[in-house]
């Protein structure tokens, strides 16, 4: 449990990381409530961003200047014209083990990122199986039926059975971070041995998670390639959203030779070269300058063990008092929760929801907004869609609050719910 005196002395901490990037810092008083933290994190970052901007304003999309030497806190870049051949120095934002060396391509957005990665899987194999778990992200299996026509999307149902058995066509596995806690759970109990390719989107997960520790080990104990795809404007920016920035990590495993698929080696080349194609190229303005130092993985932690501990509660709580009304309590990640109508809700009704929901609680003092996306210092709702079961629902995204606040909001948004859902 925390207090709310040591929840803002936690987050006067992850203000002052922030200020410290500034060449100039902003003159804050400590902050006295979550909406000064949130008000006061966004500020920050707007200054990062301009203050970028004005120090590296030779470093252009022509790249016309031999003389820019463009950086963002510990990053380092390199380029030419409109950023094809972006070259990275900085901090890795996994801590990968010492026996896996790993390529990282960084991109403009998360799903620039798997984008590039199962485009480019097509100058590797002309037809493949790639298979899903429920709960997957609706975006990527949308890019899937919708633009990838040699992957064959199969979506797995528990219990897995024989999901995971031998086929004529290369197997590629989907493993999403969002997908629900049995189906991931149970993947990991599986032998993976006929899988061609493991594609982790790792959002959801921090970039320290024992859950993608959990991943690296399972690939590498049946040799599998591995790619890891993720967006950093979640839960790499100390809920502030700092910029949209994804990559795709390709992990060696140097102790382990891969089961004969060298031609799963080519894959990284071939994604940069759709990065190139796609004009996908990451932006160096949007690198958080804050990310690498010992205080910022120990802030980070701290903020995600908040998160996950609040989700719990959430989780127990509607469990208890939201049986019927719940969707799905128990994603992998832990960092939200869905819930449903007694009507079938579609987009507009369940976006309308949300809103409602939002607005009148945050009328009542609580700090809660209708916004998409999660991680943040306050709760955010958004209507969701399971795309592998067609079904609309309400995202109630777990914020980093102090455990009594929290604990409040949760008993708001289940009373409002209820009530609202019974009066139809």
């Amino acid at each position: 449990m925390e207090t709310i005196q040591a929840y803002l002395e936690r987050k006067h901490e992850e203000l002052g990381l922030l200020n410290d990037c500034l060449r100039r810092r902003l003159d804050l008083a400590r902050p006295r409530s979550v909406d000064e933290v949130v008000r006061f994190k966004f500020q920050l970052t707007a200054a990062l961003r301009a203050e970028y901007e004005l120090h590296e304003w030779k470093a252009t999309e022509t790249a016309w200047s031999q003389t820019a030497d463009p950086a963002s806190g510990p990053f380092e870049f390199s380029y030419d014209y409109q950023r094809a051949d972006l070259t990275v120095r900085g901090p890795s934002f996994y801590e990968l083990d010492s026996g896996c060396a790993s390529t990282a391509i960084y991109t403009a957005s998360g799903m620039a990122a798997i984008s590039a990665v199962l485009l480019a899987s097509a100058q590797i194999v002309e037809e493949a199986d790639i298979l899903v778990l429920p709960g997957s992200y609706g975006e990527t299996l949308e890019l899937i039926r919708g633009f990838i026509p040699h992957l064959r999307l199969e979506v797995l149902s528990l219990p897995l059975g024989d999901a995971l058995a031998p086929a004529d066509s290369p197997r590629i596995l989907l493993l999403d971070s969002c997908s629900v806690a049995g189906a991931f759970e149970a993947v990991l109990r599986c032998d993976g041995s006929v899988l061609d390719l493991l594609i982790c989107d790792t959002t959801c997960f921090a970039g320290r998670s024992g859950r993608i520790r959990r991943i690296l080990r399972w690939a590498r104990r049946y040799a599998i390639p591995l790619v890891l795809v993720r967006s950093h404007n979640k839960l790499d920016s100390l809920g502030a959203e700092y910029g949209r920035l994804g990559s795709a990590v390709f992990v060696d495993d140097n102790e382990h030779e891969p089961r004969a698929e060298h031609r799963w080696r080519r894959l990284s080349a071939e994604t940069r070269n759709a990065v190139r194609l796609l004009g996908g190229a990451a932006l160096p303005a949007h690198f958080p300058p804050f990310v690498g130092s010992a205080a910022y993985w120990g802030l980070t932690k701290r903020r995600v063990a908040a998160i996950l501990r609040n989700g719990r509660n959430m989780a127990c709580h509607f469990a208890a008092k939201l049986p019927e009304l719940s969707a799905e309590l128990h994603f992998a990640h832990g960092l939200y929760v869905t819930l449903r109508g007694r009507r079938p809700l579609d987009e507009a009704s369940a976006r309308q929801a949300a809103e409602d929901m939002s607005n009148e609680l945050r009328g009542e003092g609580f700090p809660i907004r209708h916004a998409g996306s999660f991680g943040f210092d306050f709760a955010a709702t958004e209507w969701f869609h399971d795309a592998t079961t067609d079904q609309y629902s309400v995202r109630v995204a777990v914020p980093d609050l102090p455990t009594d606040l929290w604990d409040d909001l949760t008993a708001a948004v289940a009373r409002w719910w209820r009530d609202h859902q019974s009066a139809g």
